[in-house]
Parts: structure tokens; C-alpha cells; sequence
């Protein structure tokens, strides 16, 4: 746990020291990882991968100065370069930049399956309370550098987020119950644009789901993203978002569950392809997890079983990408509690938190 607040650069600067050593590395892996053809579809050397990162930090600078202001003082505490951290923290962002500059992108990777998320409303809990659930499935060194993330901005709310180092957020719920989950998708339109770290801190700036979709909607996206929202009123949606492509499903009586794949018309248009077996993966997550979240009366302990479900939902890596999953989170806004774990939810425990206070 890092507990930061105050202005933005200090509070970068803070988080930026306190990880200092797992910044650096997983900046210097992520930055080989996107510039390799496995991920994104060509070759990059690494200074073009820092030209299109500094392009886009420009962007950032201009849509969310604050936030941006933040991220130096990440990497002044960790002794990086800023547009690093860019390429770290919005990895399968920037992997849509990459992948839209080669002549022929091609699939994507087969092994960029990242994330099962569930969306409940309070109607199908067994205390009516709503919820949010979600699996972080990444290539599995990842979870070496996931960190829990306490933050205390001046003149906002404050949150706490599932992160990795370096990166501003992730996953995540603010003081009055806002609370952001995001799933990849692959965007064949990726442009210079506003990488998904940024857009979900921006979004748990905000005091209601509908201002947090709202800043969604009018974000300059990157790349492509699954965001799922919800707050202390019952109110939530699930949002594909593409650079070119917007397609929202508002949270009504049914749970609604989201892998990797785009379910609309809209962004299945502009979603780049994905190879085989990757959509297969996807699709099979989506079944298993829509398959256990069908009973009505559902607990917090059900969910977290759910992120641990070893049919599907909770994965082991595999050759060649070792993509599998890092860590879970589960959400309850209305009692501002948050349940996160590290690493596998089949192997470790939750540890149920709510700001301030940490427990088990």
C-alpha cells in the first residue's frame, strides 16, 4: 500500500520514490514489449516507441494537465522519462498506436486476453447492495509490480485504486462511491490520443457515474477499452470505448459481464481482429462467467469465488505470451469497501479495504 496526497507533483513524486526500483524495470519491459511484432503486429525500435510516447504525452498535458503533472513526479521519484511511463502504465493502449502504424497490423497478439468483469446491481445481491467484480489478467511478471494506491488530491475526491508502479490507476473506487473497471479491446483505429490510465482517474474525480461517463465521452482515447462504472446510487453502464467508436449499455435488473471482445455493432466495426484463438478465449470467459453470475442472490464472497474460478475466469499463463491472471478487485460503493488481492484469486487471499483503513 502507498498512501500519497497533496498537490499532483508531489503526490507523483511520492509514489514515483516509493516504488522506485519496480517502476524503472517494468518501464524497461513494457517499453521491449511494445515495440516487439508479438504484441503489436511490427517491429519498433525503441526510439520510435519514445517519439510516439512523447506525442502523446503532449495530449495528456493538454486534456489533463493535473494528472499529467502527476506522472512527472512519478518520474522524477523513480528517475525515468515521463513518456515511459505512458508506454507502462497504458501499455495495451499504446500497443493500438503501434499496431496502426504498420501497413498491415494483422490480428492481434493471440495472447492479449486481459480481464472478466462483472457489473451487479443491487437487485440481483442478496443485501441489495450493487457491485463490481473484475479479473487483472496481464503477462504474468506483472504481478510482481501491483500495488494498492491511496490518494488524497487537493480539492478532490479521494480513492484508491489497484495499480502497477508507476502507473496512475488502474481499477478503482473514490470517497463517494464512484468506482471504475476496464477490460482491453484491440482498436484498429489506435491514434496519438489519451491512454486508459488517465481516463479512469479523471473519471474517479467525479461524484456520480453519469459525470464519470461523461468524461469518457468526450476523452481523445488512444486506444481501445472496456469501461464498467458504477456508484453509490444503483447507477452504472458498461462502455466500449474506441478511438473512432462509443457503444454504452446502462445497468438495469440483469448482471452484465464483459471479457475482451466488443459485443456491438459499432465497435465490433472498428475492433482490429482478433487471431482465433484469442476470440475463443474471450468468448469462453464471457459464457463461464455470464454461466455463474445467473443466481439472484449473490454475496461478496460469491464474486471473489467467481475471480477464482478455475474452468475460465482465473488463468494460469502459458507459452509464448505467459499471459495470466495477476490480481482482482471487487467493489461495493454504497459501503465505500473494496476487496483486492495480488496475484491469483484460486491462490491468495482478499484483504478488504476501505479508505483509510486497511484489514483483512
Amino acid at each position: 500500500m502507498i498512501s500519497i496526497g497533496g498537490h499532483p507533483y508531489e503526490m507523483g513524486l511520492a509514489h514515483g520514490r516509493a516504488a522506485a526500483a519496480s517502476v524503472r524495470s517494468y518501464a524497461e519491459e513494457r517499453m521491449a514489449l511494445a515495440a516487439s511484432a508479438s504484441w503489436s503486429g511490427r517491429e519498433a525500435t525503441r526510439a520510435e516507441g519514445l517519439a510516439l510516447a512523447e506525442s502523446c504525452l503532449a495530449v495528456h498535458e493538454e486534456r489533463y494537465p493535473a494528472l499529467t503533472e502527476e506522472l512527472r513526479g512519478v518520474a522524477a521519484g523513480a528517475g525515468v522519462a515521463p513518456a515511459e511511463l505512458i508506454v507502462s502504465g497504458g501499455f495495451t493502449d499504446f500497443v493500438d498506436v503501434v499496431a496502426a502504424k504498420a501497413a498491415s497490423p494483422g490480428h492481434a497478439n493471440g495472447d492479449e486476453d486481459d480481464c472478466t468483469a462483472l457489473l451487479v446491481p443491487g437487485s440481483r445481491m442478496s443485501d441489495g447492495e450493487p457491485a463490481l467484480a473484475q479479473t487483472w489478467d496481464m503477462h504474468e511478471g506483472s504481478a510482481n509490480h501491483l500495488l494498492l494506491l491511496e490518494g488524497r488530491p487537493l480539492g478532490k475526491p479521494a480513492f484508491i485504486v489497484m495499480t502497477t508502479a508507476g502507473c496512475l490507476g488502474m481499477i478503482g473506487m473514490n470517497e463517494v462511491g464512484v468506482c471504475v473497471g476496464i477490460n482491453n479491446l484491440t482498436a484498429a483505429g489506435g491514434r496519438v490520443g489519451v491512454t486508459w490510465p488517465f481516463v479512469v482517474r479523471a473519471m474517479l474525480e467525479q461524484e456520480s457515474a453519469a459525470a464519470a461517463l461523461e468524461v469518457l465521452r468526450s476523452a481523445p482515447l488512444a486506444g481501445g477499452h472496456n469501461y464498467l462504472v458504477l456508484d453509490a446510487g444503483d447507477d452504472g453502464a458498461n462502455v466500449e470505448a474506441m478511438p473512432d467508436a462509443l457503444a454504452a449499455e446502462a445497468l438495469g435488473d440483469r448482471v452484465l459481464v464483459h471479457t475482451n471482445h466488443c459485443l456491438h455493432e459499432e465497435t465490433k466495426r472498428v475492433e482490429r481482429p482478433r487471431e482465433a484463438m484469442s476470440q475463443a478465449e474471450s468468448e469462453r470467459r464471457l459464457a463461464r462467467a455470464r454461466e455463474l453470475a445467473s443466481r439472484g442472490d449473490m454475496d461478496v464472497a460469491f464474486l471473489q469465488a467467481i475471480t477464482a474460478d478455475p474452468d475460465a475466469v482465473c488463468r494460469v499463463g502459458a507459452p509464448p505470451g505467459h499471459v495470466g491472471t495477476c490480481g482482482a478487485v471487487v467493489m461495493r460503493p454504497r459501503t465505500r469497501e473494496l476487496w483486492a488481492v495480488t496475484g491469483r484469486p484460486s491462490e491468495a487471499p482478499y484483504a478488504r479495504y476501505q479508505l483509510g483503513a486497511l484489514t483483512t
